[in-house]
């Protein structure tokens, strides 16, 4: 199969990158199957593993979009689709809070995330976990993370550090964040056991990670899948969380704990759980293969010239309020 991944940023990724990193990482696992992959972003992406055609900035992507391909997958509804001459299937990674329609041919990325717009259309989010540092899952921990845009009010990072804040000597590592922050409402975090680092990516996130005890993420909207419960989850560390989005449906009792209450998730913290099982955990359920086998079903029922659903999406309930509960 002929495929065309369509990224409307820059490839590979750049420290974090979560939707460049799943891309990336789809595309080269596909390879790995025997299709051919082709890649279109930005001007200044490189690859070294796949042709990459560049995006003219002056032009709508849609209309750049060769005929050569049997399938172009989009990581998000552009403008002018209907003009799209080939099959095409697009990855809803975020949120939206209206009642549009979305395209017939869209895929969540949790049960939770499609069945919030009536689909049963989903695949998982995957890794390839070759490219990470292996985890030494015996070593010990000295402190808890927070990763993620710290800026991102949704995020909670606050929620983060009021949890490590109400134990008498548990440290946070928030990776994504500055200790002053004016982005997105007034921030700044006094406390010493906290420590930020704004930016990290590669074998340095991946050492921070592997000294941590667990993830914080209490998260104050209905997360689509987040990255960085899997990646937590790789090096052993169990997540506590808030039970919004796909949350419940990744995080089980054995391997983290939820809860929109801050002190039940402070208590939480002194529980103990099996490393080696979270470890396990992320490696069977996301990694890039099974991503890739997902997408490669839903490319073939698309080139049968069917349609993945029978009316557009749309979201069923508008969120009124505009952070979830968070006690």
């Amino acid at each position: 199969m002929r495929i065309l991944l369509v990224h409307t940023g820059f490839l590979p990724a750049v420290y974090y990158g979560g939707i460049e990193r799943v891309i990336w990482y789809l595309g080269k696992e596909l390879i790995k199957m025997g299709h051919e992959v082709t890649f279109m972003a930005q001007r200044g992406s490189t690859c070294d593993f796949a042709e990459i055609i560049t995006i003219h900035a002056n032009q709508n992507i849609v209309d750049q979009i060769p005929d050569r391909f049997d399938i172009a997958h989009f990581p998000l509804e552009l403008k002018g689709m209907d003009r799209i001459k080939i099959p095409y299937l697009i990855t809803m990674h975020g949120n939206i809070n209206d009642k549009r329609y979305l395209d017939r041919n869209t895929v969540f990325v949790s049960r939770s995330h499609a069945s919030s717009y009536g689909s049963e259309q989903y695949v998982y989010n995957g890794l390839d976990w070759d490219d990470y540092m292996k985890p030494d899952l015996h070593n010990q921990r000295f402190y808890f993370h927070f990763l993620g845009n710290a800026s991102w009010r949704v995020k909670n990072v606050k929620g983060a550090i009021k949890v490590i804040t109400s134990t008498p000597s548990e440290k946070l590592i928030v990776m994504g964040g500055v200790r002053f922050n004016m982005n997105m409402g007034l921030r700044f975090t006094l406390s010493p056991r906290v420590k930020f680092i704004k930016r990290t990516g590669g074998s340095e996130k991946c050492r921070l990670l592997n000294q941590s005890k667990g993830l914080i993420f209490p998260v104050i909207w209905n997360e689509p899948f987040g990255l960085a419960i899997i990646e937590s989850l790789y090096y052993g560390c169990p997540v506590f969380g808030t039970p919004y989005g796909s949350l419940p449906e990744l995080i089980h009792s054995d391997i983290g704990f939820l809860s929109t209450k801050s002190t039940e998730i402070v208590s939480a913290l002194n529980n103990s759980y099996d490393r080696e099982l979270c470890h396990e955990y992320a490696v069977e359920n996301f990694n890039s293969r099974k991503m890739a086998e997902a997408y490669i079903n839903k490319y073939a029922e698309i080139l049968t010239g069917r349609k993945l659903h029978l009316s557009s999406p749309q979201l069923l309930s508008i969120q009124e309020q505009k952070f979830l509960e968070w006690k």
